[in-house]
């Protein structure tokens, strides 16, 4: 069994301005960091063995902060973890969005299904390296949506939780599959418990 506490990367100035940024490089700003800081603060209440991130510059500043925090070594980069590319819509707002593409439809938009399967596959290939371990991943709101879409009851992948930045998520990977036990994990003592136990009991977005 592998422990994964995946990391949404702290803010960047396109997220305080409610941008789009799919595959675009935007850095973390000063709130960023601080965010990436107070995870890695968080994770000090756990053994972590490895760190890992998006090669995208705000996933991979968020992954570097934390395994400074932690003691670790340089975290790894896999880019299958980068963030869903968003195809036409980088860079627009909301409002903008919907101005711009009535029907939904956005020109070079990656579905959330392909990034799913890329994004599950790097994780159950890390599982599976460092069996019996607990890895933390810097990754993107969109990949996390993406993987709680598949790997959770569908009443919780399409419950609307927003998932903040720097927030950690929590899933066991046991036979290669992953399952999901904890969104925004403050990591406490009670969550000691999560690696068994029925999911109802474990998961706080049922509560």
């Amino acid at each position: 069994m592998t422990m994964l506490h995946l990391v949404r990367h702290g803010e960047t100035d396109w997220n305080r301005a409610g941008r789009i940024q799919g595959s675009t490089d935007i850095p973390l700003n000063d709130l960023g960091r601080e965010q990436a800081a107070a995870a890695g603060e968080l994770l000090t209440r756990r053994t972590v063995d490895a760190v890992y991130s998006s090669p995208l510059s705000r996933a991979a500043e968020t992954a570097d902060i934390i395994a400074a925090r932690l003691g670790l070594g340089a975290p790894g980069r896999r880019r299958e973890l980068a963030e869903r590319n968003y195809g036409d819509a980088e860079g627009l707002t909301q409002q903008e969005l919907e101005a711009r593409f009535p029907d939904g439809r956005v020109p070079g938009r990656e579905s959330r299904r392909q990034v799913a399967h890329r994004a599950l596959r790097a994780l159950r290939e890390l599982a599976a390296r460092h069996e019996g371990s607990t890895l933390v991943v810097a990754t993107h709101g969109g990949v996390i949506r993406s993987i709680l879409h598949a790997t959770a009851p569908d009443d919780l992948a399409h419950s609307g939780q927003r998932i903040p930045n720097g927030s950690i998520h929590t899933f066991r990977v046991e036979n290669d599959a992953l399952t999901f036990l904890a969104f925004d994990d403050r990591l406490d003592e009670a969550s000691l418990t999560l690696a068994s136990g029925e999911l109802g009991e474990q998961n706080p977005l049922e509560s």
